[in-house]
């Protein structure tokens, strides 16, 4: 495992736990995403130098292979004319190609291997990014909603709830009906009253009348006696 591969698993776990204790996890999760932009960026920028670096290389190990072969030529040319010595000088600079092949040819393997290295920490470092942007999207969304909603229930708070509609308006029913009746005892009262006047009345109007007859038949029968 590279050194930017541990310095990028140290990063997650340092959020995870970060989140866990956040009141703000999308600004925290945007601090994230800002250092991992800035780490592609740097990735990107190595990953040119180290393809740079690898092309030169591969260009050492195809001129180097290029010479020992047609060191190799020269040397059989040299020998079939009859230059030994030729073929000896040929012979020298060919196997210091072939050193030259060998010691480049190892470079650039290590190198195309880092390469491939880098490339792949590279890959993840983007799916990372945009695996983490992605949920930054949904937690923008779910702390919008849960903002929305808190300014709903301070408007709930400060204007009331539909639910107190209902009540209200009991209470004011059971006033009105109150009232009604407290109206309509004093009708009732007010019509008896009347009534009793009507009966009291009549009874007078027949005492008065039995007590007229009386007074007249006590005048016929002192008629009479004289």
């Amino acid at each position: 495992m590279s050194v930017f591969r541990r310095m990028r698993d140290i990063t997650v776990a340092n959020l995870n736990e970060r989140l866990e204790q956040s009141q703000d996890p999308v600004k925290l999760i945007d601090q994230f995403l800002h250092s991992t932009r800035e780490e592609i960026g740097e990735a990107e920028r190595l990953y040119q130098q180290y393809a740079s670096h690898t092309k030169q290389l591969q260009q050492q190990v195809n001129q180097a292979t290029a010479m020992r072969n047609k060191r190799e030529e020269q040397a059989l040319l040299a020998l079939k004319a009859g230059e030994d010595h030729l073929a000896k000088l040929a012979l020298q600079e060919k196997i210091i190609h072939e050193e030259k092949l060998e010691q480049y040819s190892g470079l650039l393997e290590t190198s195309q291997q880092s390469l491939f290295d880098l490339e792949s920490q590279l890959n993840e470092l983007k799916i990372e990014y945009q695996t983490v942007y992605s949920k930054r999207q949904y937690y923008a969304a779910r702390m919008e909603s849960l903002r929305l909603q808190q300014r709903m229930n301070q408007r709930a708070g400060a204007y009331g709830n539909a639910g107190d509609v209902p009540k209200m308006f009991g209470r004011l029913e059971d006033k009105m009906t109150d009232w009604e009746l407290e109206a309509k005892s004093l009708r009732d009262l007010r019509r008896m009253g009347q009534e009793y006047a009507v009966q009291a009345g009549e009874t007078v109007a027949t005492v008065l009348e039995r007590e007229m007859a009386r007074l007249k038949e006590k005048l016929n029968n002192d008629g009479r006696k004289e």
